[in-house]
């Protein structure tokens, strides 16, 4: 009878499992952002939703967890039940920098939570308020020079990527400016409008249109290559800076233990909807550039990435308790 019990309790588990991949997702997809709405990544999101619950058959709604550098929505997910019907939509900074800017940081990104799909490659633009004089960034470098310590960088708050790509900026010109740093990307970016910060690295979506509007000046670009939103703004290696290459990334993270079918299907959501042309269309009108992974590359990526990105953090001398 032994045997035979096996048997049963094999099948009835196949069966169930069989169940969670046909019925999967029963109810809506929450995607929770952990920076204020109107920034970046609510921008990447929103391009995504309408398209993912055509694809899924479910509502998707953004749920916003703001606060310290996107660990409040970090641990909101990780605390959420594992079921795939909640999920995270993180930066650079949240998945890879964090582990190694906190000293007690509340969550393990390998171990806490399930890679799900990489979506977006996105350099970053240096932007300056239009009304510093400087039109290109040789000429940023030489004002800043001859006012150490006068010049503001606004940053979506300490430790992330828009606080290191300046903080690595500095170290490679010498220069001295002051970090002042937000909750968030959308307020810093507000007072870089409003003159009340001089300079700051922002990705290239928020950077283009307020570039084309006059509301900013973009300087360079961090990628190698330039960027199809900013044609007419070179990077920062052609600006002079040998080797100064720094691309973020984001991507979609679900709760430790949710079952690897639902993985597979929120996984595969995400690459149709980035094979459609209107998506990649707008994603590399705003400069991002789709770059999917499935849910075992990602997990290897981001594996990769994390040391990388600790000696990063370790030069900047950037930590947080």
């Amino acid at each position: 009878m032994k045997p035979l019990a096996v048997l049963l309790t094999a099948a009835a588990l196949a069966c169930a499992t069989a169940a969670t991949a046909q019925t999967f997702p029963t109810k809506p997809i929450r995607i929770v952002v952990g920076f204020p709405a109107g920034g970046p990544l609510d921008q990447h999101a929103r391009l995504l939703s309408d398209k993912l619950q055509t694809v899924l058959g479910q509502p998707v709604v953004m749920d916003y967890k703001s606060g310290a550098g996107g660990t409040v929505g970090a641990q909101e997910v990780m605390k959420s039940p594992a079921d795939g019907h909640t999920i995270m939509l993180a930066n650079t900074g949240v998945m890879v920098i964090n582990p190694a800017l906190y000293s007690k940081l509340p969550y393990a990104t390998l171990k806490d939570f399930v890679p799900v799909a990489r979506t977006a490659m996105q350099p970053l633009a240096l932007l300056v308020n239009p009304n510093v004089p400087a039109k290109n960034l040789q000429e940023f470098m030489a004002y800043a020079k001859t006012r150490p310590g006068q010049v503001n960088f606004g940053s979506a708050g300490n430790g992330g990527i828009s606080h290191l790509v300046p903080e690595m900026f500095k170290s490679a010109t010498g220069l001295f400016m002051v970090h002042i740093p937000y909750r968030g990307s959308a307020p810093a970016f507000t007072d870089l409008m409003a003159g009340q910060v001089q300079f700051m690295a922002e990705s290239i979506p928020q950077a283009a249109s307020y570039h084309k509007q006059g509301k900013v000046r973009a300087l360079a670009v961090t990628s190698r290559e330039r960027n199809p939103a900013l044609p007419d703004v070179p990077t920062v290696i052609e600006s002079g800076i040998k080797g100064f290459e720094v691309v973020g990334f984001y991507g979609f993270l679900a709760p430790a233990g949710t079952p690897k079918e639902a993985v597979n299907k929120l996984s595969d959501a995400f690459k149709q909807v980035l094979q459609m042309p209107d998506v990649r269309n707008r994603m590399v009108s705003q400069g991002a550039d789709p770059a999917f992974m499935g849910a075992d590359d990602f997990a290897a990526f981001l594996a990769s990435e994390m040391p990388r990105w600790a000696e990063v953090v370790k030069k900047s001398g950037a930590k947080l308790d």
